[in-house]
């Protein structure tokens, strides 16, 4: 019998009760991208402290129980007791949604964390977390346990300091998966501190003994430099800062020898993955202005068709805004929605860049120089586009690549595997469900898309095997998703180094060419198990060393088995469908931006022209290595 729905059945969540009920509303996962986000909307709010001039001194510490501190020097909560409320202001920061000073400009002219949401929801999904607030003399500390107020504010001694220390340890009932990722933490500090000149910014890690400062007097100059450290700059990077109706514009960029462009845009140090309006004024100003330039000076050009792509090749640059009332898109803040910041960067670019080619003519001729060589590439590259896409991908027996397709055409329920070598690729075709997936082995590691020209890469087989595949289109600028003939593809290759290197050199052509359906979700890594347990003629699959262990630990049987997979071919076709292939059972890892561009930095500094991150990076990895493949 159907359940009486009427005003009985209505439910009101008190406090913080929504946020632990549904934390993805609120930090966008409960996965490690948003137990990380704890981390930074706290840290967020020393770094307001910063922007207000309050504040030039920020630590993360990451403990061995798994919690984490972020303490600043900056003026410290207020403890005063809150008007409204009847409650120390403290208490009411930490237990009630959309209460801060963010709203008021004249506390916060620029701030990150402008939603009111950020510490009151690190407070609602921690186990427990304490405050100590330095301010007006004394010491004061308060307690909480999910949320709840265990230990009401209280003064525990008195202080000529001023800040506020927060500690807080991830709630195992929220998130599957408690333990802090020290480089990952370290990569959004190092981050901030490019976006906020002159702060320092201390992580130590108790569990391993690791620590770092970041702090940069030359601020995105800085910045700039450390994305560009394996490339060859062709001048001196470009600097402009205008400030024009209160929003703050400071931007930098330099022409480099390779061939793809990066551009980096932050507001209020919130990096914008998304983009948005500040990134189409910047690439609109640019655009514009150097077309006129090039129309006006080189005559012999003038009827060429120069695309902002062109323009952009092995462009690379920073952009940092400070807005006071900023509109993003959603809680995580990755697109700014502001519509008059648009023609504001793009008035500020453009007036910049046309000084700086017209002060400096040499270094203009090594730019336009490139941008024509990049034009050629281009219309070359436009002809081999059309003949990937003139090749029929009914008859896949011809197809580079060896494509075996699938049955259906609707695109929504049709799957790509991307499979290393012909072992696997032959274990994937028998295995799979040929009526909605399809699969394409891959012959070795892909080119190294870091160092190759669009054209080059439509003229290497496997890559180009790749984009005919798909049937999107290949580059920013003409990739459209909703014409992929699959709306998951997914990167299945080899638990060892050799697949782990070809697979982030696949995610970084993806992210270079094939960026907008990254964008759309359509891509994704597979999972296929490290072991295989066999108890009898029961078998058990296992993903990790750390289940492993778990398993045998629980396990009391003496005849076991263990076999550890090293590679896809190691399994039979059924083993293949039962453990990576099979919807029901297998896991995905939905592939993001922030997966993408993490793999394209990583590949810069192992295969870049510049030795010294190489050799930083291995040194500070190197005693992380536990299986050696030489």
């Amino acid at each position: 019998m159907t359940e009486r729905y009427d005003a009985s059945k209505i439910q009101i969540l008190k406090g913080l009760e929504a946020v632990r009920k549904r934390p993805s509303m609120y930090i966008g996962d409960v996965g490690l991208r948003g137990l990380h986000h704890l981390i930074y909307e706290v840290v967020d709010n020393s770094v307001d402290e910063a922007l207000a001039g309050f504040c030039d001194r920020i630590e993360v510490v990451l403990y061995r129980d798994g919690s984490v501190s972020i303490e600043d020097n900056g003026r410290g909560i207020p403890v005063d007791i809150h008007p409204e409320q009847k409650k120390p202001a403290v208490e009411v920061v930490l237990t009630v949604l959309h209460s801060g000073a963010k709203f008021d400009d004249k506390i916060y002219t620029i701030s990150g964390g402008l939603h009111g949401v950020g510490i009151s929801v690190v407070n609602a999904l921690s186990e427990f977390l304490e405050v100590v607030i330095k301010r007006d003399g004394k010491i004061y500390e308060m307690k909480f346990e999910r949320g709840e107020v265990i230990q009401p504010l209280k003064i525990k001694g008195e202080t000529e300091e001023r800040g506020t220390y927060i500690r807080f340890k991830p709630d195992p009932e929220i998130f599957k998966k408690t333990e802090f990722n020290y480089d990952t933490v370290a990569r959004r500090l190092r981050e901030i501190a490019f976006l906020t000149k002159g702060v320092k910014f201390i992580l130590k890690d108790m569990r391993s003994g690791d620590e770092a400062v970041f702090q940069y007097e030359n601020g995105i100059l800085d910045f700039l430099n450390f994305v560009t450290s394996g490339r060859h700059h062709l001048h001196k990077p470009l600097y402009l800062y205008e400030k024009k109706n209160g929003i703050e514009v400071e931007i930098t960029l330099v022409w480099t020898d390779g061939f793809n462009e990066d551009i980096l845009t932050f507001v209020n140090t919130i990096n914008t993955h998304e983009g948005g309006t500040h990134l189409s004024g910047f690439k609109s100003g640019l655009t514009r202005t150097v077309n006129e330039f090039i129309r006006k000076r080189y005559s012999k050009y003038a009827n060429l068709d120069i695309s902002g792509e062109d323009i952009r090749e092995g462009l690379f640059s920073i952009i940092s805004l400070k807005i006071p009332n900023p509109q993003f898109e959603g809680q995580t803040k990755t697109k700014l929605g502001n519509s008059e910041v648009r023609g504001i960067v793009e008035s500020i670019v453009s007036s910049h860049v046309q000084k700086f080619l017209e002060e400096n003519p040499r270094v203009a001729d090594i730019i336009v120089e490139k941008i024509i060589s990049a034009a050629k590439s281009r219309e070359a590259a436009k002809k081999a586009r059309e003949l990937v896409r003139k090749r029929s991908l009914l008859e896949s027996d011809t197809l580079p690549g060896k494509l075996a397709d699938c049955v259906t055409n609707n695109s929504d329920e049709a799957e790509l595997f991307i499979v290393e070598g012909d072992s696997a690729g032959g274990s994937a075709k028998q295995g799979r469900n040929r009526h909605f997936q399809a699969v394409l082995p891959l012959r070795g590691k892909i080119l190294n898309v870091e160092k190759a020209s669009l054209n080059k890469i439509l003229s290497n087989e496997e890559l180009r095997s790749i984009v005919a595949a798909l049937g999107s289109g290949i580059g920013e600028d003409e990739v459209e998703p909703d014409k992929v003939r699959y709306k998951k593809i997914i990167i299945m290759t080899d638990a060892d180094v050799d697949g782990s290197h070809i697979r982030t050199l696949l995610l970084t052509f993806f992210y270079r060419f094939l960026k907008p359906l990254i964008e759309a979700g359509y891509l994704y890594i597979a999972q296929p198990p490290l072991y295989g347990v066999k108890i009898g003629k029961k078998i058990t699959y296992l993903y990790s060393d750390e289940e492993l262990e778990e398993f045998l630990e629980k396990n009391k049987e003496k005849n076991v088995q263990i076999q550890r997979y090293k590679g896809l071919g190691e399994m039979n076709p059924s083993q293949l469908w039962d453990t990576t292939m099979n919807p029901e059972t297998r896991i995905l890892k939905k592939v993001t931006i922030y997966d993408a561009s993490m793999a394209d930095e990583i590949l810069n500094i192992l295969l870049g022209s510049n030795v010294e991150p190489r050799r930083e990076f291995i040194a500070r990895n190197s005693k992380y290595v536990e299986n050696l493949d030489i």
